[in-house]
């Protein structure tokens, strides 16, 4: 088995990397210094010469505030550079992972969103990973897609390392209580990662950590955990505005693989984020 990986500086292609690294699995990883992904012809000669047998795309646009007004450049990361990826994939009948989001979702309700239920966008960087998401769905009958919500891992910027930091200098901090989902760590999603390649359970995907809460119930248990004293106070989305419209109701059901509940992750993370 040798595998591709897009993304490797990012949170997750960073923690697909140590999975595949611990399983001894022969693996590159680029990122935009090795490989642009917008350029089609530079995407073809690379995974060409290459010939993996499986490619785990988590490159991606997702400043997701900046996105609404850098359109341009989040549909070419987002939409061509996955159509670009898929298209190499067919050509070397290579197996496709392709990491998606909850923001596919409209956020309305709050049931969890199932693999059935229709997706309807709310902002920009939402729309281009839907239709990222297409032109898998559309062009490759060995792939994988895996929609993902809220994720931290050791590697990158996350909510965990902003609030951490923020206590540092405040003792008091307002966090979003009405927007609900599933912390995930990257670190588990990526031995599911490794998990689903080696079978045939191709299609969709809701992958998470077991259990929902808010931006400020993941806030205070950051602290809690963490022995900090730190107020988190509520606020509403709609007093809080951003420039791209956030969904309400993040929750995934879940259709396949089981991680565990994302307080335990989240432990586990800490203790890694403090050996450091």
């Amino acid at each position: 088995m040798k595998i591709l990986v897009t993304g490797a500086k990012g949170q997750l292609g960073y923690d697909v990397m140590r999975v595949l690294k611990e399983h001894n699995i022969d693996y590159l990883g680029t990122d935009i210094e090795q490989l642009d992904i917008t350029k089609e012809n530079d995407v073809f000669d690379y995974v060409k010469k290459y010939q993996p047998s499986v490619i785990i795309h988590c490159a991606a646009y997702t400043a997701v505030d900046k996105a609404e007004e850098n359109q341009e450049l989040c549909y070419k990361i987002n939409v061509l550079g996955t159509r670009y990826l898929v298209k190499s994939a067919q050509a070397i009948d290579a197996k496709f992972v392709y990491i998606s989001t909850d923001y596919v979702f409209n956020g309305e309700g709050q049931i969890p969103f199932t693999i059935h239920d229709k997706p309807e966008p709310v902002n920009y960087y939402g729309k281009t990973k839907y239709l990222g998401e297409l032109e898998v769905l559309n062009n490759l009958s060995k792939s994988y897609i895996i929609r993902i919500s809220w994720v931290f891992g050791i590697n990158g910027h996350n909510f965990i390392k902003t609030m951490l930091k923020l206590s540092e200098t405040r003792d008091i901090l307002t966090v979003v209580s009405d927007q609900i989902g599933s912390p995930t760590y990257t670190l588990d999603l990526a031995y599911a990662i490794y998990d689903l390649i080696n079978s045939d359970a191709y299609g969709i995907h809701h992958i998470t950590n077991e259990g929902y809460c808010s931006w400020n119930e993941f806030a205070k248990e950051i602290f809690r955990q963490s022995n900090k004293n730190i107020i988190v106070n509520d606020i509403l989305t709609k007093d809080y505005p951003t420039a791209a419209k956030r969904p309400l109701n993040s929750r995934m059901e879940k259709n396949s693989i089981k991680l565990r509940p994302w307080q335990e992750a989240l432990d586990h993370f800490l203790k890694e984020y403090n050996h450091d």
